[in-house]
């Protein structure tokens, strides 16, 4: 029996989306058009359920390059509205369009001459009629047995949400990268934007040797360090190498002289580099291919500036 309901609400409400499509006018263009050319803030106002889903709808808008707020009905004839201004676009939900509290905002809103959009499934209520604009999210049926508690209705207001959020992104040409500018602690947001010069090991946090250091002072620069590899600097300081534990593991047959010989002898010549204004999703990249676990960061003029190691990558939540 339960599964059988369960169904039934599903396919109650994927009408009630499927329906809301049919109902898509110029209002709904023309609520587009106003939002993209706004000089203030989307305000999007609700009581009880309808208001949850306003609050979502405000933060999909602001996170996808539209500055929106929240401010509940009942909330705004007791100092609230003093947080709206004649340059914002105001949205109403109420699916009845005769909420109390929402049709106290109307005096508010004339005095201000904000313009109005009304999200309501009572396309002749009072605040349908006062409105600019009219997006209709009106369902036959709710999905709730006593015909009570909004379901189908606040889905379908969810919806014309996200297709408004949607439209806007075209609209205002946002891309991936503007999106993670309002997402930095968000996966999306580290591979857009960390670079590595804001992961690279620099100072006295890598190792540098000459390349006649021998293999045994190499290791204690190393292990100082607390790194894995250490770069080999030429005599006028130029990268000429990196010796990493691979290299070392390689000439093992050398016996009790490996640790005499010269790191220049058993070194990686011209190691693969990666420049400091890169991003960091790039390093990632190399370290997949390439199969290795250190990079040299230099900068513009391929001067030795530090390193980056796949642990600092882990750190940072990028593998």
């Amino acid at each position: 029996m339960s599964l059988k309901k369960a169904k039934e609400v599903i396919a109650i409400e994927a009408h009630a989306i499927k329906d809301l499509a049919k109902r898509l006018n110029s209002h709904f263009t023309k609520t587009v058009d106003l939002i993209a050319k706004c000089k203030g803030r989307v305000v999007i106002a609700g009581m009880g359920k309808t208001g949850i889903i306003g609050r979502k709808i405000a933060a999909t808008l602001s996170s996808t390059g539209t500055p929106s707020i929240f401010l509940h009905s009942a909330e705004a004839s007791h100092g609230d509205f003093g947080q709206v201004t004649k340059d914002d676009v105001f949205i109403v939900i109420s699916n009845s369009g005769e909420t109390e509290e929402t049709k106290r905002l109307i005096p508010f809103l004339k005095r201000l001459k904000v313009k109005t959009v009304a999200m309501t499934g009572n396309t002749k209520s009072a605040l349908a009629k006062y409105c600019d604009f009219v997006l209709d999210v009106g369902v036959s049926k709710e999905g709730c047995p006593l015909g009570l508690a909004p379901m189908a209705s606040t889905t379908a207001t969810l919806v014309m949400g996200d297709a408004l959020a949607a439209s806007l992104i075209v609209r205002k040409k946002f891309k991936q990268e503007d999106f993670a500018v309002f997402h930095p602690g968000g996966a999306l947001g580290k591979k857009l934007l960390l670079k590595v010069d804001d992961l690279m090991r620099t100072g006295k946090d890598y190792a540098k040797v000459k390349e006649t250091a021998t293999v045994k002072s190499a290791l204690f620069t190393i292990t100082k360090a607390r790194c894995g590899s250490a770069c080999v600097l030429s005599a006028r300081g130029k990268l000429v190498g990196i010796f990493t534990d691979g290299d070392l593991r390689r000439r093992l047959d050398a016996g009790a002289d490996l640790l005499r010989l010269k790191v220049k002898d058993i070194m990686t010549k011209k190691p693969t580099v990666i420049r400091r204004d890169k991003l960091a999703v790039e390093a990632l990249s190399i370290f997949q291919t390439k199969r290795i676990d250190e990079l040299p960061v230099v900068d513009s003029k391929d001067k030795l500036v530090g390193l980056l190691d796949v642990q600092d990558l882990l750190k940072a939540g990028l593998v």
